[in-house]
């Protein structure tokens, strides 16, 4: 089979010919039909985690079709399209401690599987594995309730999405991002309301708005970030979920209103199963650009310089 792979900590993607893997106890094999381009391929690369080995398979946002069962999985079957995010299931991490879906096949436990149903195409469920998950299960957990303001920090891989949860949801949705390029677009993805930060003052905008019970930020820049603490209502909270190393500055009296600054992640397959379960009911897709497994380092650049729209996705030949 064709696969990419990391070959030490630091290195650069090499396409190789590797043996089809074998399923062992509890696990199957998967013929890979697609798999997104996540940032967390970064974390690979970079070797940041414990228990990363190389040389590794990267990708975190697997879809493919059960081939073969491995020793004592019960509840699966050749055939069924499948999918496999972050948790690798058996406490492994997909694309770090076990090798992931940048390749024609993979192995993966099978208390890492989710079902994706007949209406959801591989290509438009692979995002989902992760940024789809992120998003939905900040918002899920947030303290937003229907009806409330909830403002998008970021139009991307992470907002755009973001933006079609917050609106099947009933909530009051709004798009915060730089110029008015992505407008348009923000309001076809479901927003009510859209702030300029070029022109105009987030922050007062939301409160003009009421103040926005929660602000997902998508984008990770902390300057962006801490400037909308300010456009909170009262018990409000600011949930991070793309994060980076830059430093924020708060005052304690920033958040004397009862307000709150949280990092989020979903937590595991049944979380991911909620996401896909709702966003085929409410038939939210993501936006996705297509390339073949060859061109993965191309996606990956491409992904990271935040210059596709809006989710970079492998697809297998």
């Amino acid at each position: 089979m064709k696969a990419i792979q990391i070959p030490r900590r630091g290195g650069a993607f090499e396409l190789v010919e590797r043996p089809i893997p074998e399923p062992s106890a509890e696990q199957v094999l998967l013929r890979v039909e697609a798999c997104g381009v996540c940032h967390g391929e970064n974390v690979a690369i970079e070797g940041h985690m414990p228990g990363v080995q190389y040389p590794r398979v990267p990708g975190h946002e697997v879809i493919g079709i059960i081939e073969k069962l491995g020793p004592g999985v019960s509840g699966w079957k050749p055939g069924q399209r499948v999918g496999v995010g972050w948790d690798g299931g058996h406490g492994q991490v997909t694309g770090l401690t076990v090798d992931g879906g940048y390749s024609e096949y993979t192995v993966a436990f099978a208390d890492a599987l989710v079902t994706i149903p007949d209406g959801l195409g591989a290509l438009e469920a692979a995002p989902l594995m992760c940024a789809g998950v992120t998003t939905f299960t900040a918002l899920k957990h947030s303290k937003a309730r229907m009806g409330d303001v909830v403002a998008i920090q970021g139009i991307g891989g992470l907002g755009h999405l973001a933006i079609q949860y917050a609106r099947k949801a009933g909530f009051r949705t709004v798009a915060v991002s730089r110029g008015r390029q992505k407008e348009a677009l923000a309001r076809q993805l479901g927003a009510h309301e859209y702030i300029d930060t070029d022109t105009e003052d987030a922050a007062k905008a939301l409160k003009a708005l009421g103040g926005a019970k929660v602000v997902i930020a998508t984008a990770p820049n902390a300057k962006a970030i801490q400037a909308l603490v300010g456009g909170l209502a009262m018990d409000g909270e600011v949930v991070i979920v793309a994060g980076s190393g830059e430093k924020m500055e708060l005052s304690p009296v920033q958040l004397l209103g009862r307000l709150a600054v949280r990092g989020w992640v979903a937590e595991g397959p049944h979380d991911t199963d909620a996401t896909v379960r709702f966003s085929v009911l409410q038939n939210i897709q993501p936006l996705v650009e297509v390339f073949p497994l060859e061109k993965a380092t191309e996606a990956y650049q491409r992904m990271m310089k935040a210059d596709v729209r809006f989710r970079a996705v492998l697809k297998m030949s």
